[in-house]
């Protein structure tokens, strides 16, 4: 009897979907970023992304729990994926837990915000510094570029980043600038290590 509605117009003749260009933060933009950031909390927010390449929801959500002193290790579960993701701290990451809580959630602000409005006053941030085209999910992106722009095994920054599939990985870092040595220098390096 035609009573459901037809669609109006074919799925074929709608127009492609163009999504936006996303791309890293670079050194540079967050450093600018933290210099100008006045919040401690947002501050310490910002330079965990930059260390560990989390969502800034997981980071948020991060308890003094999380850290374990002894092995220098930060241990998670992804929200998005329920995959776990255990990283390894460098001496600069470690020395930023210092300043936060030892117990209960590091972020008492911050996780109890909307993922939205973490992500309103980061973009209000880069626009009184005339910095564009980067969101908090920019820090995924730099860490996965940095891990391969320093040689960082691939299943190892998959990991860090809780990614299951290489392809998902892949797409964060497909921008990263890799200087590739010389067969014949890489060679000699890979022969000195064997010695």
């Amino acid at each position: 009897m035609n009573w459901l509605p037809w669609p109006l117009i074919p799925k074929r003749q709608w127009p492609a979907v163009k999504f936006k260009d996303k791309r890293a933060i670079t050194l540079e933009e967050h450093q600018k970023i933290i210099a100008a950031e006045v919040n401690p909390e947002r501050k310490a927010l910002y330079q965990l992304c930059w260390h560990l390449g989390g969502s800034q929801g997981d980071i948020a959500n991060l308890k003094g729990e999380d850290v374990d002193w002894q092995n220098g290790t930060v241990s998670f579960m992804r929200k998005k994926t329920g995959v776990p993701v255990i990283v390894h701290l460098g001496a600069e990451a470690l020395n930023l837990f210092k300043d936060l809580p030892a117990e209960g959630v590091l972020f008492p602000y911050l996780s109890r915000v909307r993922a939205n409005d973490r992500a309103t006053e980061f973009r209000s941030r880069c626009r009184q510094l005339g910095i564009t085209g980067v969101t908090l999910h920019s820090y995924r992106y730099a860490w996965a570029e940095r891990a391969k722009t320093c040689g960082y095994p691939e299943r190892f920054a998959q990991e860090a980043l809780g990614h299951n599939s290489k392809a998902v990985h892949r797409a964060y870092a497909k921008r990263a600038l890799m200087k590739i040595p010389s067969l014949e220098d890489y060679e000699k390096v890979a022969g000195a290590d064997r010695v």
